[in-house]
């Protein structure tokens, strides 16, 4: 079965790592074996050009890898030029479904919603799981959906004070 796979490459080669491996498939006959190969590239608009959108790696040095992970795959790709590692090391990991949607969302120029806001109601109590109030209790005084931040009131030395957390940082 086909999984995306992340490899490693010398930042600057990633497409031409992309070239020659495409070539070494083919020279290989293994084409069964390898789906896509991507360089994950998306639009990005720069706000201190006047040139507009322009299509820019996203995660340079890395490419993205469709493939079976057997012997024969494995050896093809780490043969490559400019090739540095599997993430994962000696036992690859392929990325998960949920990976996969979100870094093709940032290809698309799409928003990756990994969070459902609805969770937070203001009133409601919550723990804080990230930064310097971790472990902490507050109690939840504005959501900002917009910008994926909830403001907490935290009791600090016996006053209430506000604290802005995203919401990686806090759970119901």
């Amino acid at each position: 079965m086909k999984r995306w796979y992340v490899v490693q490459v010398y930042t600057g080669y990633e497409d031409r790592v992309k070239a020659d491996l495409e070539k070494r498939v083919q020279e290989e006959k293994a084409e069964e074996l390898f789906g896509k190969i991507l360089v994950p590239k998306g639009e990005m608009i720069s706000a201190f050009s006047e040139q507009g959108a322009a299509k820019e790696k996203i995660f340079p040095g890395y490419l993205l890898i469709h493939m079976e992970m057997v012997g024969e795959a494995h050896r093809i790709v780490v043969n490559v030029p400019r090739f540095t590692r599997f993430l994962g090391g000696e036992s690859p990991m392929a990325l998960t479904d949920r990976e996969v949607e979100r870094i093709f969302n940032q290809i698309e120029g799409g928003l990756s919603v990994s969070i459902d806001s609805t969770q937070y109601a203001v009133g409601g109590e919550v723990h804080i799981t990230g930064g310097p109030f971790s472990g902490f209790v507050g109690v939840v005084e504005r959501v900002d959906d917009e910008h994926e931040r909830v403001t907490v009131m935290v009791s600090i030395f016996g006053r209430m004070t506000p604290v802005e957390l995203g919401f990686d940082q806090v759970k119901v």
